[in-house]
């Protein structure tokens, strides 16, 4: 949901941005937007549900740039699951294919090159709902709610993290998540039930409102930079306050 303005935020921050998903055209006609405003970005295809995709596109970038210097992992594959006794083996499987198995291949190819060139960041995009249980209240009686494997994948992000951060921090590798809390997508803020959504989530975060496109920006670049270069297995939560209560 954050992918574009991570992006804009790293190439404002004089990155090459490579933004990767299964719709290579709609990546590739974003960073030619970029680039049209004098940044270097460029588009690929990556399918984290299928690890050969995965495998190629870091030779391809390997190939193309000869390293990689950060790895945002930000993508997230939702299959509609709800409570537990909803939930089907293979809707799990399907969920899990991307947000766990996906993100440890993608993890594992990328360092492979940032172990070699002695230096890396990576970058999770994690959730509030891998700090803390789901607060169901919020949804009130608008139809919405969260399905137990985001949870679980959001938990297992926050772990794998850690771990990378603790494994690899003598290769002067760093790890760290970031985990935002509600996010106000605009294209839904006429939606009835996202209306009593945002009422609720406001009712109950200190800053009194969900993030907006911009929040993402700066932590990003924080933790992309030198600046945060003593940092490392960190979860920083950009919630408004959320979880302090």
């Amino acid at each position: 949901m954050y992918g574009e303005h991570i992006s804009t935020a790293l190439c404002e921050a004089g990155a090459h941005v490579i933004i990767a998903s299964r719709n290579e055209e709609k990546c590739q006609a974003l960073a030619d937007r970029f680039n049209e405003r004098g940044y270097k970005a460029s588009g690929m295809k990556l399918d984290l549900s299928d690890e050969q995709s995965i495998i190629a596109f870091i030779a391809e970038v390997s190939d193309r740039y000869g390293r990689i210097d950060i790895l945002v992992n930000n993508s997230v594959s939702r299959y509609g699951l709800n409570n537990v006794e909803e939930t089907t083996a293979e809707g799990w499987n399907m969920a899990q294919q991307v947000n766990g198995t996906g993100l440890m291949l993608i993890s594992r190819e990328a360092v492979k090159l940032m172990r070699a060139a002695g230096k890396g960041n990576i970058i999770n995009i994690a959730s509030i709902q891998g700090a803390q249980a789901p607060h169901f209240p919020v949804y009130g009686d608008t139809g919405m709610t969260s399905g137990v494997e985001y949870t679980f994948a959001k938990w297992g992000m926050i772990g794998m993290t850690k771990w990378m951060a603790s494994y690899y921090g003598p290769y002067n590798i760093r790890v760290n998540a970031i985990s935002p809390g509600g996010y106000y997508e605009g294209e839904n803020q006429h939606e009835e039930h996202s209306n009593a959504f945002v009422n609720n989530y406001k009712s109950m975060t200190p800053l009194g409102r969900l993030a907006e496109d911009d929040d993402i920006k700066g932590p990003i670049v924080f933790l992309a930079s030198e600046a945060s270069r003593y940092i490392t297995g960190h979860n920083l939560l950009l919630d408004g306050g959320w979880t302090i209560w």
